[in-house]
């Protein structure tokens, strides 16, 4: 039988069959024993077959999202698999999201031909300034070509215009610990009652309430996906020389350039250097394009929780 992993805890699983129905199964002795980089051989979001309550086929997946292994440096954990579309949830306060952080999410995902967003959540508790500071981080991205969204999931604000991008596809939801990953969820499918915790009082810092990623099926059509809360964002199996090729902005430019290999820093008719004197490229994302290329991350596997 054919079904879809819905969350893995240890070696016990939670499928979907084809017709919606839960089953529960382990895996195949076979499967489990089979050399992988990654922890996790299976993974949420995979389509698998099953037979007598174990996995015994892991059928090819499209594409996935994957991190560093929190125990074992040289492994790699696979968060989800097989997804429409990956929505990051920011927030410039309690805790605060920065542009470095985005901007390596964005990156990921784009290496994985995965279609991104950002989400903007907690609205409700930007004062003047800091209502200018995230204006100016979404007219940044939307004009590279990302889908920003503001929201307030605690007030239940705007909660639709994330509804209406969820339809009949499976959409991966990460962040920080505290973003309101969980709340939003809530919000978006009644009836889940997903637990919420408070900030730490001391460090004003999210606590972990998602220790396992799962997916959620949505009334409407579609699935999301629960994520752990991540607390740094380094990049996967990735050359400094394909850092540029996720940049939108950058790729748009890169055939310009005098040199084929030319990695934007001061190689002569570099024209993505000219774009950037031209603020036709953001200095921040400039900036973040150089702190990644600088980062030993670049080199090894990492999505640090």
């Amino acid at each position: 039988m054919r079904a879809l992993v819905l969350k893995s805890t240890g070696n016990l699983y939670k499928l979907a069959g084809p017709a919606g129905e839960i089953k529960q199964a382990t895996l195949a002795g076979k499967i489990r024993m089979e050399a992988r980089k990654s922890t996790n051989p299976v993974v949420v979001g995979d389509e698998v077959e099953i037979d007598k309550g174990q996995i015994i086929k892991i059928y090819p997946r499209k594409n996935y999202i994957i991190r560093k292994s929190l125990n074992l440096s040289k492994q790699t954990h696979i968060l989800a698999a097989n997804l429409d579309q990956a929505f990051l949830l920011a927030t410039l306060v309690l805790p605060r999201t920065s542009t470095g952080f985005i901007d390596r999410f964005l990156v990921t995902a784009e290496a994985y031909q995965i279609p991104a967003k950002i989400i903007f959540n907690k609205s409700d508790l930007l004062d003047a300034e800091l209502k200018k500071i995230q204006e100016g981080f979404i007219q940044m991205y939307r004009r590279i070509g990302y889908e920003c969204i503001e929201i307030s999931a605690l007030e239940n604000k705007n909660i639709e215009a994330v509804k209406n991008t969820l339809k009949y596809k499976t959409t991966l939801l990460a962040g920080h610990s505290g973003a309101g990953k969980s709340t939003l969820i809530n919000q978006l499918q009644e009836g889940l009652q997903l637990k919420t915790k408070a900030l730490s009082e001391t460090h004003l810092k999210g606590k972990h309430t998602t220790t396992f990623s799962e997916m959620h099926p949505l009334a409407a059509g579609g699935y999301i996906i629960d994520t752990p809360g991540i607390k740094e964002l380094g990049l996967v199996e990735m050359k400094k020389e394909e850092v540029a090729h996720y940049f939108p902005e950058f790729r748009a430019l890169m055939h310009q350039c005098k040199f084929n290999n030319c990695i934007h820093i001061n190689e002569p008719g570099c024209a993505v250097l000219k774009a950037l004197e031209k603020e036709n490229i953001h200095p921040e994302r400039y900036y973040n394009y150089l702190s990644i290329l600088n980062s030993e991350e670049t080199d090894t596997p990492a999505w640090n929780d």
